[in-house]
C-alpha cells in the first residue's frame, strides 16, 4: 500500500476506510482570524467539526479530505485537533481555490509551484503537517489568465511530488473539459486528477466525456440544490447510477462538499444548507447510499465507491 499524509502524519492507504473525497470543516477566509479573531468563533469551529465527525464515524466514515486551501481561510491546526478527538483521518491539502491571491496573478506557474511542493514536502505554515492532496478550483467565469496560472502550478507540484490534485469545476458550463486541456498540455497523468463537483449537471454525455479523457469524476454536491439550474440530491443520485450503468464505478468518487461550518456564505443561505441537510455529513450515510441501493446498486458497488476507489485515487495507477 502506499502513503498518504494526514494531518496526524503518514499513514498508509488502507487505513483509509470509508472516505468522503471532498468536504470542508470550515470555510472561511484567507487571514480572517489572524486580524480580526473574534469573527470565528473557533473553539465552537472544532467542537461543532469533532461532533459531525464523530457522528459520521459511528456510520461508518473513516477518512475525510479537507479540500479547503489558504484563500478559504485554512486552519491547520484546528484540522489537527478536529481529527485527534474525533478519530477520523483528516487529509488537507495545498493549492488555492477561487480567491487567488493576487500576487498570483502575473507570478510564473513554477514560482507558484514550488510554494505548493513545500506544503507537500516539508509542511503547512511551519508545523510540519503536510499536504497530502492539490485543490484548485475554476467556477462559472471558466480558466480565467490567472485561474491558469494555478492549474499549471498545480499540474507541476503534482508531477515533481506525485500527490493528486483535485478540482472545483462550473459542470453545467463544462469548466471541466477546460482544465483536462490544460493538464494535458502539462503532461500530468491524468489518473491523479479528480473533476470535482461533477453532479452539478445531469448531462451524462459531458460526463462520459471526461470519464473516457482518464480523469476521475468527483460526484461531490450532496445534497446540492442550493444554485440555481443544479439537480436536487435525487437527480445527482440518479446521474450517479447512469455512470455506474455506463460501467465507471470504478472511476467515480462520490462526496459531500456540505461545510460544517461555512463563513462565505450569507445567513439566509447558511440556512437553507441546514433546512436542505440536517444530516450534515452524515447525508451519504443516510439519504444517498441507501437510494443507490433502491436503484440497484450492491454492497459490493458501495465498497468500491467510498473504499476502493478514493484509496486507488491517492496510490495512483489503474
Amino acid at each position: 500500500m502506499a502513503t498518504i499524509q494526514s494531518v496526524l502524519g503518514p499513514i498508509s492507504t488502507d487505513q483509509l476506510g470509508v472516505t468522503l473525497t471532498h468536504e470542508h470543516v470550515l470555510c472561511a477566509s484567507a487571514g480572517i482570524q489572524q486580524v480580526f479573531p473574534e469573527y470565528v468563533n473557533r473553539p465552537q469551529v472544532i467542537e461543532d467539526g469533532v461532533a459531525a465527525l464523530a457522528t459520521a464515524k459511528a456510520e461508518g466514515l473513516g477518512a475525510f479530505v479537507d479540500l479547503t486551501p489558504m484563500d478559504l481561510g485554512r486552519d491547520i491546526r484546528l484540522l489537527e485537533e478536529v481529527s485527534r478527538r474525533s478519530g477520523v483521518h483528516l487529509i488537507a491539502c495545498t493549492g488555492i481555490w477561487r480567491d487567488i491571491p493576487r500576487v498570483f496573478w502575473g507570478e510564473s506557474p513554477d514560482t507558484v509551484a514550488r510554494l505548493f511542493i513545500r506544503e507537500i514536502e516539508e509542511g503547512i505554515e511551519g508545523t510540519g503537517i503536510r499536504a497530502g492532496i492539490i485543490k484548485v478550483a475554476n467556477d462559472q467565469e471558466g480558466v480565467t489568465p490567472e485561474g491558469e496560472i494555478i492549474l499549471r502550478a498545480a499540474a507541476r507540484a503534482q508531477k515533481a511530488t506525485g500527490v493528486p490534485i483535485s478540482t472545483h469545476s462550473w459542470a453545467p458550463g463544462r469548466v471541466g473539459e477546460q482544465q483536462v486541456r490544460i493538464f494535458r498540455e502539462e503532461g500530468v497523468d491524468l489518473d491523479r486528477v479528480c473533476i470535482g463537483h461533477s453532479n452539478d449537471t445531469t448531462d451524462t454525455d459531458y460526463l462520459l466525456g471526461l470519464l473516457r479523457q482518464g480523469v476521475w469524476v468527483g460526484l461531490d454536491r450532496n445534497p446540492g440544490g442550493t444554485m440555481p439550474g443544479t439537480p436536487d440530491w435525487e437527480g445527482r443520485t440518479v446521474t450517479t447510477k447512469k455512470l455506474m450503468d455506463a460501467g465507471y464505478t470504478h472511476r467515480i468518487m462520490v462526496s459531500h462538499d456540505a461545510p460544517i461550518t461555512i463563513l462565505i456564505a450569507p445567513p439566509e443561505q447558511r440556512a437553507l444548507r441546514k433546512e436542505r441537510n440536517p444530516d450534515g455529513i452524515s447525508f451519504i450515510f443516510r439519504r444517498v447510499i441507501p437510494r443507490l441501493k433502491e436503484l440497484g446498486a450492491t454492497e459490493a458497488d458501495i465498497h468500491r465507491l467510498f473504499v476502493e476507489n478514493p484509496r486507488r485515487y491517492f496510490e495512483g495507477g489503474e
